[in-house]
């Protein structure tokens, strides 16, 4: 399916119904459907065609939302621009995929004007707030059964250096909407609310909600006490935020007095959540649902739905709460050892993956590609292990785990005790040189708002949980830890401002 088809198919169950709500401004299904047939004239008015790199630089926007689908639809591949990204950073992905035509946001402009020179392809630039019209009027014959099995072109995000393209087909794409349908629980028009950035996680989610005819509640900027207003003010049935942002759900004084009675899956993903925070979630917020899967395999390399998360006897499912869940129905998932050989249940390796839901591969990079791929099966570069259940664990990213004292030490797992301290919003472990121990484990905290705490108290309710080898040999307490674009804490940053000297 082409990504345009989504839409096409919500738009024949009642062309009439609510396709997209932004500040309190509704459109159908319907005017949806013909703005994306425009704006795919109007594409190829200036001479884009199939197979061409349209990129999108906005904030969430039900127009710019709106132009993916033109795009779509004219056969054009959909490049997501990440508007937080730094200038430099913009410029070599649009190069990098070599990007013929650019839609934004007007509060993007001096963004634009800075990287607009170094780009000698982009040769069509349309402004949504001020040249959009102009635009449309220009719409020319278009062949709208146009298609390129390539779907979009997604950048890595470059926080482990230059950054990559991950390309997607119309299969992927497919495979992830397929496996969320199938994975959780939808009623015949679901609600969605969508505060996370629509370039990353909150925009693929859309598509199954589409295909279902649902409506797509589209936050324009990050506030959580709004967020809880419109769970109930819409009756939102399913929503996607990263751990921190719920974390602050969770903070917020607002939230027990919400009417949340209509939600059926508050995803969560995108980095690894507490388990503590997740049963307080459960209690508080009502069903929540895991995703695990990265922008290679997007969304769904396992799956957890909110019944998982409780026991038959209806207890809370404690010991799985650390999970990702299980593999999803259209991926298998192995672990792997140093040497490519597959590892027996219980044995803790690298997460490996096969199945429609893998990329095409990096865009013209073969090398990455082909070390991605090595002996056939998609590396996600995360370690973890399948219990006698077949529940995975993620237990850190390859690059994350600490050696001290020639010990393993994984950072998830000491983050996971650090979270259960009353005091303690969010934190990260990451391992710095040592003379002694090699790389002595480290932990950078954030306080709860109006919470106080030593260090000395800290360490000792780690090693009280995992002994001494696991607990911080040094702690630091920040007022806000670094985050990517998609909330994800940035260890490399702490790397650099903790280095000695």
């Amino acid at each position: 399916m082409r990504l345009v088809d989504y839409l096409d198919k919500g738009a024949s169950l009642d062309p009439d119904a609510p396709c997209l709500t932004t500040n309190g401004e509704t459109r159908t299904y319907e005017e949806v459907r013909q703005l994306s047939v425009r704006v795919a004239a109007a594409l190829a008015a200036r001479g884009v065609v199939p197979g061409e790199r349209v990129a999108v630089l906005s904030g969430n926007d039900p127009t710019a939302f709106t132009c993916v689908f033109g795009i779509s639809r004219a056969g054009a591949v959909w490049c997501p621009i990440n508007p937080r990204n730094e200038a430099y950073e913009n410029r070599e992905l649009l190069h990098l995929f070599g990007c013929t035509a650019l839609i934004y946001q007007e509060a993007f402009a001096p963004l634009v004007a800075k990287i607009r020179d170094g780009l000698p392809a982009l040769t069509t630039l349309v402004c949504l707030e001020t040249e959009f019209d102009e635009f449309l009027g220009a719409a020319g014959p278009v062949d709208l059964d146009a298609k390129d099995d390539l779907a979009m072109i997604v950048g890595t995000g470059g926080t482990t250096g230059r950054p990559k393209g991950v390309e997607l087909t119309g299969a992927n794409l497919e495979a992830m909407t397929a496996i969320t349908l199938m994975s959780y629980p939808w009623p015949d028009r679901p609600v969605y609310l969508a505060l996370a950035p629509l370039t990353h996680a909150a925009g693929v989610l859309c598509f199954p909600v589409l295909a279902r005819g649902g409506e797509i509640v589209i936050m324009r900027k990050p506030d959580v006490a709004e967020f809880i207003t419109l769970l109930e003010r819409h009756r939102v049935t399913h929503t996607f935020l990263p751990p921190t942002l719920i974390y602050m759900v969770l903070a917020h004084p607002d939230l027990d007095g919400a009417d949340r009675s209509a939600l059926r899956c508050f995803w969560y993903g995108a980095a690894p959540m507490s388990a503590a925070r997740l049963e307080e979630a459960l209690r508080r917020i009502g069903p929540m649902a895991q995703l695990f899967g990265q922008t290679e395999a997007p969304m769904m390399i396992s799956t957890m739905a909110p019944a998982d998360h409780y026991l038959p006897d209806g207890s809370v499912a404690t010991a799985r709460l650390s999970s990702a869940g299980r593999p999803s129905p259209l991926v298998t998932v192995a672990i792997m050892g140093p040497d490519g050989e597959l590892l027996p249940r219980g044995a803790t390796g690298e997460i490996v993956a096969r199945g429609s839901l893998v990329m095409r591969g990096y865009h013209q990079d073969p090398a990455a590609t082909a070390a991605a791929s090595a002996h056939g099966w998609h590396h996600t570069g995360d370690i973890g292990y399948l219990d006698d259940d077949n529940y995975l664990f993620i237990v850190d990213r390859a690059k994350d785990m600490v050696i001290t004292g020639g010990f393993n030490v994984y950072s998830t797992e000491v983050e996971q005790a650090l979270m259960q301290h009353p005091a303690v919003q969010d934190c990260a472990v990451i391992g710095l040189p040592d003379d002694k121990w090699g790389e002595r484990v480290t932990a950078v905290i954030q306080l709860r708002e109006g919470a106080a705490v030593d260090k000395a108290e800290i360490a000792a309710f780690v090693k009280e949980r995992l002994g001494s080898v696991k607990t911080p040999k040094q702690i630091e307490i920040w007022d806000d830890l670094p985050r990517s674009k998609v909330g994800k804490i940035l260890k490399a940053d702490l790397r650099t401002r903790l280095a000695p000297g």
